[in-house]
């Protein structure tokens, strides 16, 4: 694969003091008596493990600007602090939104069966949607650039995001992923060019990690994609698909992250191929 572009160093994440332990909820069956089990929500579990676990929880992160995809490796407690969250309060209200559910189909799917799923609905999706989102960002701009100046740099930091996505996309589809399902479909672990599988991970983290940044700027130049009282029905349109595609990418991100890339890594070295 070819060299990373523009690959910035990680920022250390500062965890703040222990939690107190009693601040562990655990949610059982759902009272109403239906079929859905409620995921534990223990202040120590991951962001990553918990939406895994209950595929809901990412709507209620994203909301309270909790990262779980680059940042899935944070327990709650620590990402909570991060961002001046008090963790009791955030278990509370989290215990109070989430739904029991029954668990999304692609949190049990094997590595084979998920690089499928994440072709056919994430990249599928990235793929038609930004072309279309291109073209009514730059109608958005020729019409109220002028009286909207922020504007400019909001289809700059969009066209950024896009051109690191879409040959990021490439090398997953035509690279990664076919060495994934090999891996998956074999006995022991195949001879691979790039030696161990961790080494493309490596990449596509860091890549995550930099689409990551651009959606952030991208939500903070558009104030929270908050369209201006002026703005006409496309400005409105505009900023709702540019939330959609980051929500999206966000879940899309997590599920390689958090899920997908752990699980090759393990079977990897199930199989006698890691180290190399």
């Amino acid at each position: 694969m070819g060299e990373l572009r523009g690959t910035r160093d990680l920022v250390p994440w500062r965890s703040g003091p222990a939690v107190d332990k009693s601040l562990t909820m655990r949610l059982e069956i759902n009272p109403a008596g239906g079929a859905g089990v409620m995921v534990a929500i223990d202040p120590q579990m991951t962001l990553g493990a918990l939406v895994n676990a209950n595929p809901e929880l990412a709507r209620e992160f994203e909301r309270r600007g909790l990262d779980y995809c680059c940042g899935g490796g944070h327990t709650l407690a620590d990402a909570c602090q991060g961002i001046g969250l008090d963790p009791a309060v955030t278990v509370s209200e989290l215990r109070a939104a989430s739904m029991p559910a029954a668990p999304e189909a692609w949190s049990s799917m094997g590595p084979a069966d998920l690089v499928d799923h994440l072709e056919a609905t994430h990249h599928r999706y990235l793929w038609d949607e930004m072309p279309r989102l291109s073209a009514l960002v730059a109608k958005v701009v020729s019409v109220h650039g002028a009286r909207h100046p922020e504007l400019h740099a909001i289809a700059a930091c969009f066209e950024a995001t896009r051109a690191d996505l879409e040959p990021h996309m490439s090398k997953e589809e035509q690279v990664l992923f076919p060495m994934i399902r090999e891996l998956s479909s074999a006995r022991s672990a195949p001879s691979f060019s790039c030696g161990s599988l961790r080494n493309p991970i490596s990449v596509m983290l860091r890549e995550h990690d930099q689409v990551g940044e651009l959606l952030a700027e991208l939500r903070r130049l558009s104030n929270e994609y908050e369209a201006p009282a002026d703005g006409c029905a496309s400005y409105v349109a505009c900023f709702a698909a540019l939330a959609d595609l980051e929500a999206d990418t966000h879940l899309h991100i997590h599920k390689e992250n958090n899920l997908l890339f752990p699980m090759v890594e393990r079977m990897e070295t199930e199989r006698g191929g890691a180290g190399r």
